[in-house]
């Protein structure tokens, strides 16, 4: 763990100092938040941040990330805006990250659970010098592939008892293909052990649609993209007796991917009405913490409507995916005639064009 040590670390400076329309404004008072700091954020400093994200209606994005280059790419537009953004690796996007040439056996998914360790301490080495605070995150992971869950959970583990926190700030188990009762008591179990190390976990009630990263939900009856008021209540019931730190990606007509308008029905309502039952039985105003998936291509007014209802992660992925690519595109199609052979192009057949297919040239460009 030398790797990550503190003495490794660029000594962190402090936050910027708000402008007087930030302080107005008070965009700049999550830097308050107790345990907050620039870099990777776990255990209650990560916990209190989407505490005070409820609070002030504002959710925390979520980009997954395939390689250094895209992570770099949120990390600076965080620190442009100034804002908490969340690093997450999917199985596919972490086997991708440790290189496609390594074994990856089903069962045991070795270079998926290498890719996710090497990114998350990637991150935690480089988001520093970015001055912003960072989540580092699993996406997705279906039962058949919890050998991947185990594998960081195990790291996880051992990271804890050198450091006294996990190396990842949450992982999400996403059993929404089980039966009810065993997606939730598997999120249980795992809790509870997640619960030892600080650890947050996401779990995901009610299905989302589309395509992602090899899982194909396109087909799904539509009932089974919305979640209902009992079925998040009984996750919230089982769960918060282990620990407070849990979300809920509780279906709301969430699709993976972009669509053609009108193909895809968010009702982000239903998430006041889950609020609302909790809230009753307990008590209390918006005890539940939810994640919004399959946000790309959602419209702003149903994005802004969830956020009101306690959406306190917002994933993206598709759209920045394009954005990538699109920055590839347009370099492409603006020095087209500079990218057909090492040499020649309209300054001369004996000219180089070293400079437009260097990677670093048009990975800039992506990111």
């Amino acid at each position: 763990f030398r790797s990550s040590s503190q003495a490794s670390q660029p000594r962190q400076r402090a936050p910027p100092r708000p402008t007087s329309q930030q302080l107005i404004s008070g965009t700049m008072a999550f830097w308050d938040v107790p345990g907050v700091k620039a870099g990777v954020l776990t255990g209650d400093a990560a916990w209190n941040m989407y505490k005070f994200a409820k609070e002030k209606g504002f959710a925390i994005p979520a980009f997954n990330c395939t390689s250094t280059s895209s992570v770099n790419a949120v990390l600076e537009a965080g620190k442009k805006l100034n804002r908490p953004v969340t690093i997450q690796f999917s199985e596919g996007g972490a086997a991708f990250f440790a290189g496609k040439g390594l074994p990856n056996e089903k069962g045991k998914l070795q270079a998926s659970i290498l890719g996710a360790v090497c990114g998350a301490h990637y991150v935690r080495q480089v988001a520093p010098a970015y001055g912003i605070p960072v989540f580092v995150h699993s996406d997705h992971c279906a039962k058949k592939l919890l050998p991947w869950f185990d594998g960081m959970l195990e790291y996880d583990e051992y990271f804890f008892s050198v450091k006294g926190e996990p190396l990842f700030s949450s992982h999400m188990l996403d059993l929404s293909e089980e039966p009810h009762e065993e997606n939730i008591g598997i999120c249980a179990v795992y809790l509870a052990r997640m619960a030892k190390i600080n650890c947050i976990l996401e779990m995901e009630i009610g299905i989302t649609g589309g395509v992602e990263d090899g899982v194909d939900n396109s087909g799904i009856a539509k009932d089974k993209l919305y979640s209902t008021p009992e079925e998040v209540w009984q996750v919230y019931e089982t769960l918060a007796p282990i620990s407070e730190k849990f979300t809920i990606a509780a279906a709301f007509g969430n699709v993976h991917g972009v669509y053609k308008a009108g193909n895809v029905v968010l009702r982000p309502e239903l998430l006041g009405s889950f609020q609302d039952y909790a809230g009753k039985i307990l008590q209390s105003s918006k005890p539940l913490n939810f994640v919004f998936h399959g946000g790309s291509g959602s419209e702003k007014r149903s994005i802004d409507e969830a956020r009101t209802h306690g959406v306190v992660k917002m994933n993206v992925d598709t759209d920045t995916q394009w954005a990538y690519w699109e920055g590839i595109k347009k370099f492409y199609d603006d020095n087209e005639l500079f990218l057909q052979g090492q040499l020649g192009n309209p300054k001369g057949l004996d000219k180089p064009n070293k400079s437009y297919y260097d990677p670093r040239k048009w990975n800039r460009e992506a990111e």
